[in-house]
């Protein structure tokens, strides 16, 4: 009976063990790619940290279907510090107190069934410099796993710069230097309050709005996002960006 039994055991191991290997094979294949994806991206967002980005893939492709792009970089330091105020008034006035996410806007945005401000800036960055534009939901898995990574590696003054030099602000106009002289014919460090609001007011519709012909609803939004970059300027929410 003893010898039997063994028998049976080693034919049932030699009948499962093909089996076992491949899916072990298959585990491990599997474990390296993410490594290897993880070591990617941390790798970029690395390099993201101290170079600048020459362009990003939905500037290629404006490029590509309109011949040529307006967009040269420009450092912090030569940007009005009010203009990365309003930005921050008007897309996410948390900047300086989340993690990459904010929660509370996340909630609200639930509950009046709306992604509408739900998005930082940090999410932002995170899209237009390494990812692409749309909605699917594999775009925003990499967007949710990426923004962590570069709020750990990027401190929020060079995520709101990278941000300010890639915007879109108009058809084919990339970035605060090319804004600023498109629409006002002045350069970032001599934007006024008003401009400035002006600018943040029409980031989101870049294509259907102008920052130097406002109707009425860019006058009055440019307006709160004034008063906004005023208050988060005394309140101390512009401390994180501001030298």
């Amino acid at each position: 009976m003893a010898k039997r039994t063994s028998k049976s055991k080693t034919a049932k191991t030699a009948k499962t063990t093909p089996t076992r290997t491949v899916f072990q094979r298959i585990r491990w294949f599997c474990l390296r790619a993410i490594c290897v994806v993880f070591i990617v991206i941390v790798g970029a967002v690395v390099l993201g940290r101290f170079i600048d980005p020459p362009t990003t893939a939905y500037m290629f492709g404006e490029g590509r279907r309109l011949g040529s792009v307006e967009q040269a970089w420009i450092p912090m330091d030569d940007i009005a510090p009010v203009m990365a105020r309003s930005i921050v008034a008007a897309e996410d006035a948390n900047f300086c107190e989340h993690w990459g996410f904010d929660v509370k806007a996340i909630r609200l945005a639930i509950a009046q069934g709306s992604n509408r401000g739900a998005s930082t800036l940090s999410q932002q960055t995170v899209k237009n410099v390494y990812l692409w534009q749309g909605r699917s939901w594999f775009r925003k898995a990499m967007e949710a796993g990426m923004t962590p990574i570069v709020e750990a590696i990027w401190p929020k003054r060079r995520i709101l710069e990278v941000y300010l030099n890639v915007a879109e602000f108009d058809e084919g106009v990339f970035g605060v230097r090319a804004a600023a002289r498109h629409y006002f014919g002045v350069t970032p460090a001599k934007l006024s309050p008003t401009q400035a609001a002006r600018l943040a007011a029409i980031l989101p519709s870049p294509k259907t709005r102008s920052a130097s012909k406002p109707t009425k609803y860019i006058r009055k939004r440019s307006a709160q996002i004034r008063d906004g970059a005023a208050t988060i300027g005394k309140d101390g929410r512009a401390a994180c960006f501001e030298s």
